[in-house]
């Protein structure tokens, strides 16, 4: 099955946090975090159609500005998820310069921002260019099961965590995974094409199958069409970190991230030193694993390790994380899994 999430840690494990995500055949990307985002390129940051922050702290939002910078000019909405009061924290950022040009523009750049609260309810507010970044409060609502987000082929569920204040957890998900058997294609003569995402999308849709799709030999109905494909469910990506090791979070991750194909989570500090993970809420490397083994993720990928292993390498910090995981799953039906140092 080729996935259509391709996500990619912005930074090294010792950097700012961040995780990149492409999606198969759309030019929309989406960014969790803002932190350093130079290791980026112009082109990338153009995709970027959703930003999910989880707290306000400076290496999770001080990229905010070189997103700006790329996409003034341009006509675009984003949409911006945060905790509560982050969107006094865009404001402010976009009220740090000075927008007496914005009527030379033709186009208009919008930030829509959502705010969400522990209780699932939120609060929305939109800034847009050609008002010079002026606060348009949108009012109240909720995310029912933790929705925040929707897109073409994606939806983003979140979960309030603690930090040493609300820190938002994520996960993306597709719907339902639609993969096409080539070899049944080239038996029916068909060529690929772009015909076979609106083949895809029919069944998303739940389409009957008297439903007609458009394939290179013509008008053919869905279900004379089924036999060239299999729906598994779709690929989930979970994105955790700057949390506490609490029961109440664990319990939370384990939730949003339960059997997700990978997980994104911090790993502040080493094992032995959980002392200090405690004192500044932080995960240790072996909270780390022992997380993702009781979500059933298939695999784990550690990051925001502390700058004091930096000398030490990664890859110490990596095995005490995969040693955790690992350490109740190896007889069990996902021996199979384990943390990656990619």
């Amino acid at each position: 099955m080729t996935p259509s999430f391709h996500p990619r840690l912005v930074n090294d494990r010792f950097g700012d946090p961040g995780v990149f995500v492409e999606i198969l055949h759309r030019r929309e990307a989406l960014l969790f975090d803002l932190g350093d985002l130079s290791p980026l390129s112009t082109r990338d940051l153009l995709r970027v159609s959703h930003v999910f922050v989880t707290h306000g702290h400076i290496d999770h939002f001080i990229g905010f500005d070189a997103l700006l910078r790329v996409l003034v000019g341009r006509d675009r909405i984003v949409e911006v998820v945060g905790p509560r009061g982050f969107a006094d924290r865009v404001g402010h950022k976009l009220l740090g310069y000075q927008w007496d040009l914005v009527d030379r523009y033709e186009t208009d750049l919008v930030f829509e921002v959502t705010e969400l609260e522990a209780d699932l309810t939120t609060r929305r507010a939109r800034f847009r260019f050609k008002r010079g970044f002026a606060r348009e409060d949108l009012g109240a609502g909720e995310a029912p099961d933790g929705l925040v987000a929707r897109g073409d082929g994606f939806c983003v569920r979140a979960a309030v965590l603690e930090h040493h204040g609300p820190s938002i957890g994520y996960a993306v998900e597709e719907p339902e995974h639609v993969n096409i058997w080539r070899n049944r294609l080239a038996e029916r003569g068909l060529a690929p094409g772009p015909w076979l995402q609106a083949l895809k999308q029919a069944v998303i849709d739940r389409r009957g199958d008297a439903f007609p799709v458009e394939t290179p030999d013509g008008v053919a109905s869905l279900g004379a069409l089924r036999e060239m494909l299999s729906v598994t469910p779709g690929q989930r990506v979970a994105y955790v970190t700057d949390v506490a090791d609490t029961p109440g979070n664990r319990e939370a991750i384990a939730q949003l991230a339960g059997g997700a194909d990978l997980l994104f989570i911090e790993s502040c500090f080493a094992a032995g030193d959980e002392a200090q993970a405690q004192a500044r809420a932080h995960l240790t490397t072996r909270a780390a694993g022992e997380i993702a083994r009781a979500a059933g993720v298939r695999r784990v990928e550690p990051f925001h390790f502390s700058p004091r292993y930096e000398q030490g390498g990664a890859d110490a910090m990596i095995a005490e994380v995969a040693a955790a995981f690992e350490s109740q799953t190896r007889a069990g039906s996902r021996s199979e899994s384990g943390a990656t140092a990619s």
